[in-house]
């Protein structure tokens, strides 16, 4: 079978939604068999205000006589609510889950933990004000909340009240003495306000509680740094690169601390050690190229000093950044984006986490407010073009391909022969059905590079899909001879000829060459099978195909294949089934059309043999 894949990652699974109705009625039904007992009910994230009045409190008559009505407690029209907050979480409604968490606060006033919860979709969602509210109320009813404080303390310094949020940080690490982003804040207030040796002291404390800490040792040396102690920063970066021997955070850091020494040579060196941990890192291809222009002169260009290393940041904002940049790498989306906009609370205008944020938010599956971040990057920013790239990837999965086009053509703009945002942009005109267009760019890319065997196997999958057969067999035939471990190229040109009908033993030879190379291709062996079928070889090509269809699961084109092989096998009720499970799967008019009239081909005969 063909396949030309596309790079687009899929999207998640969206859960079924849960009523609130059903929710509530099922708690309401418990509290009816449980009686007076469930007034007296926690659930384990709730916390409960007061108990249930005794007597008749919560009742009233039925209209139509009999047994009072029991009235829902409001514990538990919070906790049913709050269920729904969860389902729509898991859905991936995150609008309906902030409706549902404010319903519950509404119900559960009293309750410092929905309060936080819901504080912290607030801060998610960049309404720090709303959030500040709820967070303060968390503190008041439950002062000795950690988790109140912690967050309170970030909403205070995001706003710029710095006396609060110290004082918040302080009482988080007597209440919980082992909680590390307490001491990195507080650390940080103190040394974005100048208190460089009160900054280092709290993070001697946390590295007394914790000595495999690597953020401690990172930001003790990153304050001594700051404060131009060279001799006290040394040792604590050493420490932090022995914990971590690849973190490109310490590593440079420690070339600024070198060149700050006027050691230009070793800076050079952990320059170079930092681009073999990440050969796209830009700071340090920055400052290499900024190093290497100051130390070579010419006619055109005089000797002139580099120019001085970035200053250091040291405050709660970066290391906020990079705590929600940690959160972002483990996968925990949510928690990324709280730091984030904590962060743009601070600095408005800080594009580089704007960036962060929109991708944190796509990661999320939250596209308005990802495009509205990435949207907010201007021309002349660092991260201009990838922000293109974000949004037209968002209107790519949206399938609003003009959108996509236009913000991929700004990126063009600015990179006009980057091989990778062509095929991007090719990918797009190719689900636009545009082929010219299409075909055109990957004609570029393959002028770009001629010798890129991926870029003949994609203009060669789009001639083969704008009609054009010879020009795509030309094309396959160039990406095998430039790598003939190309799989995917081998399996297009075999299938092709056995679609064709030509050339049936090069067909085979070519997809087992790619089986070879991906044996548990369920494609490629679906390919290996149509090449038997064509060959007139229906056992082998049944006994293959049904391999791929196992693999595969629910390709309707290789299910129509296997129906194919069972019917040449007088196997006509098997057929059928495959034609009708293909049938079903398909979105295709035309294939759907061809199922519906092999079937009515299987009833013709199954009639004219009664």
């Amino acid at each position: 079978m063909l396949i030309a894949n596309q790079s687009v990652p899929g999207g998640r699974a969206r859960a079924p939604k849960l009523s609130l109705h059903t929710l509530t009625v099922a708690l309401a039904a418990t509290a009816m068999l449980l009686g007076a007992g469930c007034g007296q009910t926690r659930g384990p994230r709730f916390e409960q205000p007061g108990a249930a009045s005794p007597g008749d409190a919560g009742q009233r008559q039925s209209s139509f006589g009999g047994k009072p009505v029991v009235d829902i407690p409001p514990q538990a029209k919070a906790m049913g609510a709050f269920l729904q907050a969860e389902v729509a979480t898991e859905a991936g409604d995150r609008t309906e889950a902030l409706k549902a968490l404010e319903e519950a606060v509404q119900y559960d006033p009293g309750n410092a933990t929905l309060r936080v919860t819901l504080a912290t979709l607030y801060v998610r969602d960049g309404r720090l004000a709303d959030a500040r509210v709820q967070a303060d109320e968390a503190v008041k009813i439950d002062p000795g909340s950690s988790r109140a404080l912690l967050l309170a303390a970030g909403i205070d310094s995001a706003v710029g009240d710095d006396k609060s949020a110290e004082q918040d940080y302080k009482e988080v690490i007597r209440l919980s003495p082992k909680n590390q982003e307490a001491y990195l804040f507080l650390g940080t207030l103190y040394a974005e306000r100048g208190d460089y040796e009160q900054a280092r002291k709290v993070f001697e404390q946390l590295i007394a509680l914790d000595p495999q800490s690597f953020l401690g040792y990172y930001y003790a040396g990153r304050t001594m740094l700051a404060a131009g102690n060279y001799a006290a920063a040394e040792p604590y970066y050493n420490k932090a690169l022995e914990l971590n021997p690849q973190s490109e955070l310490a590593l440079l850091d420690l070339a600024a601390l070198r060149e700050d020494q006027g050691r230009r040579d070793d800076a050079v060196a952990i320059y170079k050690k930092i681009l073999q941990i990440n050969p796209n890192d830009d700071r340090a291809h920055k400052r290499m190229a900024e190093l290497y222009f100051a130390a070579h002169a010419s006619a055109e260009a005089p000797v002139k000093p580099a120019p001085a290393p970035e200053k250091i940041d040291i405050s709660p904002s970066d290391t906020r950044t990079k705590i929600g940049l940690l959160y972002f790498e483990r996968g925990d989306f949510d928690r990324a984006a709280t730091e984030f906009n904590l962060v743009l609370g601070a600095q408005p205008d800080n594009y580089r986490v704007h960036y962060y944020l929109g991708t944190a938010y796509s990661e999320l599956g939250d596209y308005d407010k990802a495009a509205a971040e990435f949207g907010r990057i201007l021309e002349g920013n660092e991260h201009y073009v990838e922000s293109r790239l974000q949004l037209a990837y968002i209107y790519d999965k949206q399938h609003d391909y003009d959108r996509a086009i236009a913000a991929l053509n700004q990126a063009l703009a600015k990179k006009p022969d980057d091989a990778e945002i062509l095929g991007f942009t090719v990918g797009v005109y190719q689900e636009k059905k545009d082929y010219p267009t299409a075909i055109k760019l990957a004609q570029r890319m393959v002028v770009l590079q001629p010798k890129n065997d991926k870029y003949h196997f994609t203009l060669g999958a789009l001639y083969d899909e704008s009609k054009r057969r010879p020009a795509s067999i030309e094309e396959m035939r160039k990406a095998i001879d430039l790598n003939p471990k190309n799989a995917q190229a081998l399996n297009y040109l075999g299938y092709t000829y056995a679609e064709d009908g030509d050339h049936l033993d090069e067909a085979e030879r070519l997809v087992k060459r790619a089986l070879v190379i991906e044996p548990e291709d369920g494609f490629y062996i679906d390919s290996l099978g149509w090449v038997y079928y064509r060959k007139g070889e229906y056992g082998k090509a049944a006994e293959q195909l049904e391999k791929a269809v196992n693999l595969t699961g629910d390709d309707p084109t290789i299910t129509e294949h296997l129906g194919d092989a069972y019917s040449k096998l007088g196997r006509s009720e098997q057929a059928g089934q495959q034609y009708e499970d293909a049938l079903r799967r398909t979105t295709d008019q035309e294939q759907a059309a061809r199922l519906k009239g092999k079937l009515q081909a299987l009833r013709n005969v199954g009639s004219a043999s009664h």
